[in-house]
């Protein structure tokens, strides 16, 4: 029976919040699907006080933008997206196209088609989100996007030149200084000096989240992403001072962001605590990280390695590191999570900023059911069919009529008898279509 040493007391405000972004983030399309260009002009300079000649900027002014990056800044944007370029592209190629015969004449196939146009956000606000511009853009160019739209908010009034040149080193087509639910209607709405997005891409606050949600169906989305989370395996082997550092890179991410401890040592896991309470008393981002663990902060201690992998994909967590004697042991046991994180070696930080994966990561228990942004989500896997043997069609015809009367459709019936009709006689047998399809 686990034994919980801290346990969680989220605020009863949530709900409520929640229908107030609803509300807010539902107006705010509204106006932009009227009025276009005037509404996004007007709720930028109302709620980032930012009203520029124009949002998009131009290769001159990328140009100069990036001639004020230090050059150790870009060296390290080059680095880090050779990483992700290197692991989309592994990725890419295992992805195959294929084409096969099931019945004399049948031919099956199937291929993947890049995504026309995409509409990337990389957030700014209190966090540059530098890296959201790798994760986002380089993976839509290796998939072989025509057309990426990146939008990223100014900070303060000012031009956030290191994510400037990330997007535009990582292959944005267009780049647009807009922050926020004004920059998400945009992308994917479009207004008369912005084409729409066929899918959007990027993590956000819950403004942007609560946008994406709205607008999915009419434009595909990354994920439904909410704040960020972390989960730590952690055994007597693992050191409680970096468990500690490690739960706090992640609650720092905001007041809500889950921060969980899962622990066979009771000893360990009051130590994390200890450490944790130390680290937060000049901690600077202090503000963020001290009610993400305050609120959303657990330690539960557990009989075994088993159990503690069991109980972790109850909560299929975005980022789920293991440390522990033999973290590699995780890899066959657990089936929920974003990403996982192996030994003292890598952290959760790696994936967010250099290691390669992809940090735009399930969150919310969706791990359940979906893994995060990779290249295969900005192409469309498609099939195709084609029949050349009539004997073959005539079969098919047949089956089909009768199939699509089981289902009371003449009209599919139909279809099938016409071919079966207009190529009759030259019917496969019947022993012959099993052993074609038992062939494949």
């Amino acid at each position: 029976m686990p034994t919980v040493l801290k346990s969680a007391t989220p605020t009863e405000t949530v709900r409520i919040e929640r229908t107030e972004v609803s509300q807010r983030v539902s107006s705010i399309l509204d106006d932009i699907r009227d009025r276009g260009d005037a509404a996004v002009r007007e709720w930028s300079t109302n709620l980032d006080n930012w009203n520029p000649d124009s949002f998009r900027l131009s290769p001159e002014r990328i140009a100069e933008i990036i001639a004020s990056v230090p050059q150790q800044v870009i060296d390290d944007i080059e680095f880090v997206q050779a990483q992700v370029r290197a692991f989309a592209q592994r990725q890419l190629e295992s992805m195959s196209e294929f084409e096969m015969e099931t019945l004399p004449g049948v031919r099956l196939g199937q291929k993947h088609i890049p995504i026309g146009r995409v509409g990337a956000y990389v957030p700014g606000g209190r966090y540059p989100l530098t890296a959201s511009a790798h994760m986002t853009i380089v993976t839509a160019k290796v998939a072989g996007v025509p057309s990426v739209a990146a939008c990223t908010p100014p900070i303060r009034g000012e031009v956030p030149a290191a994510t400037i040149a990330a997007m535009h080193m990582a292959g944005a087509d267009e780049i647009y200084l807009l922050g926020g639910v004004q920059a998400i209607g945009t992308l994917a709405l479009g207004t008369e000096t912005v084409a729409p997005a066929d899918l959007l891409a990027g993590p956000g606050n819950a403004y942007v989240a609560e946008a994406k949600r709205q607008l999915f169906g009419e434009v595909g989305i990354d994920l439904f992403a909410g704040p960020t989370e972390i989960l730590v395996i952690a055994d007597d082997a693992a050191d409680p001072f970096v468990v500690a550092v490690d739960l706090l890179s992640q609650a720092e991410h905001g007041p809500d962001s889950p921060a969980v401890l899962i622990t066979t040592s009771a000893e360990l896991g009051a130590r994390v605590i200890e450490h944790i309470d130390t680290i937060l008393v000049d901690m600077p981002t202090k503000d963020m990280a001290e009610p993400a663990w305050r609120n959303h902060g657990e330690v539960i201690v557990v009989d075994s390695r088993e159990e503690a992998y069991a109980l972790a994909d109850t909560y299929a967590s975005e980022h789920v590191e293991v440390l522990t004697e033999n973290p590699r042991e995780a890899l066959a046991a657990m089936r929920n999570y974003g990403g996982l994180f192996l030994g003292e070696g890598t952290c959760v930080s790696y994936g967010d900023k250099v290691i390669g994966t992809n940090h735009v990561l399930p969150t919310r228990g969706s791990a359940r059911y979906t893994g995060g942004l990779w290249v295969g989500k900005y192409l469309k896997t498609v099939t195709y069919s084609e029949v050349t043997n009539e004997a073959s069609s005539a079969l098919l015809g047949e089956v089909c009529g009768r199939a699509a009367r089981v289902e009371l459709f003449e009209g599919h019936a139909r279809s099938g008898d016409v071919r079966a009709a207009k190529f009759g006689g030259k019917s496969l047998e019947w022993s012959d279509a099993l052993a074609s399809a038992a062939a494949q």
